[in-house]
């Protein structure tokens, strides 16, 4: 079968998007690896097929690089709407839904996206540090100069611990910059670390507000692979709602492959 598709990134978080609206796509798992392979195939950290649906703008359809289908990816979703943009089923405002349920986004101009995240009302304590559930489940640890630390190693340990079985988790690792927030995060499904993660620093972000107990309301956040933006709107019982998500969504080349 010959696919086409496209590859976009948001702040490094790199993804094949390919339009199924024809519903004739069905990939298997060991196919989606493949094209997400940096070496056998496209290279990408993930998978997303666009498709129809009666009641919004499209559907959303997520897969890791391991080839599964996997919960909620920001920049994902960010990058999705640009490119349903380009096909021009969405002008500026898009409404779509996800895995885990309704998104709405913003396609500010050609490179940035503005994601609306879902509402937060869950943040758990776990050995000292925070796990939270903004569409993936995410571990946030802070620290000082993670620029040292071996997050390849140390989050595939906290990813794989007992307390996460036996699904695991995504671990990110947080350093207060000022102002600012530097995140790292290991992601399950790639299984390694990535240059950014919508999900993981929106997890971030509203540990922060735990963390240092202040009234901030967004954080700007640096990656590894670009900056980023997360608002949000921090309600008495600890609820956060209105919370989006900002942040780079470039195309980066077209193409066709055989499978």
């Amino acid at each position: 079968m010959n696919l086409s598709f496209r590859k976009y990134q948001g702040a490094g978080n790199d993804f094949i998007i390919i339009d199924n609206r024809s519903d004739k796509i069905k990939l298997t798992e060991a196919q989606i690896c493949r094209l997400c392979d940096r070496r056998f195939g496209i290279g990408a950290d993930g998978l997303m097929l666009l498709e129809n649906h009666s009641d919004f703008d499209f559907k959303m359809f997520y897969f890791n690089s391991d080839g599964k289908e996997s919960t909620m990816c920001g920049n994902g979703g960010r990058c999705l709407a640009a490119f349903a943009k380009s096909l021009n089923i969405v002008t500026k405002d898009a409404n779509f839904i996800a895995t885990d349920g309704p998104h709405k986004a913003i396609v500010n101009d050609i490179n940035s996206v503005s994601l609306q995240m879902k509402d937060v009302d869950d943040l758990r304590i776990v050995n000292t540090n925070y796990f939270i559930d903004t569409g993936s489940p995410h571990y946030v640890t802070f620290r000082d100069d993670i620029s040292n630390i071996d997050v390849y190693k140390r989050g595939k340990e906290i990813r794989n611990s007992g307390v996460f079985a036996p699904k695991g988790t995504n671990v990110n690792f947080v350093e207060i910059q000022g102002e600012k927030l530097f995140v790292r995060t290991y992601e399950r499904g790639v299984e390694d670390e990535t240059l950014a993660c919508g999900t993981g620093v929106t997890a971030a972000a509203i540990s922060a507000s735990f963390y240092t107990d202040n009234d901030k309301n967004s954080y700007d956040i640096i990656t590894k692979g670009g900056n980023l933006k997360v608002s949000f709107k921090k309600q008495n019982d600890n609820t956060f709602t209105d919370i989006w998500l900002t942040g780079s969504a470039t195309f980066v080349f077209k193409g066709e492959i055989d499978i």
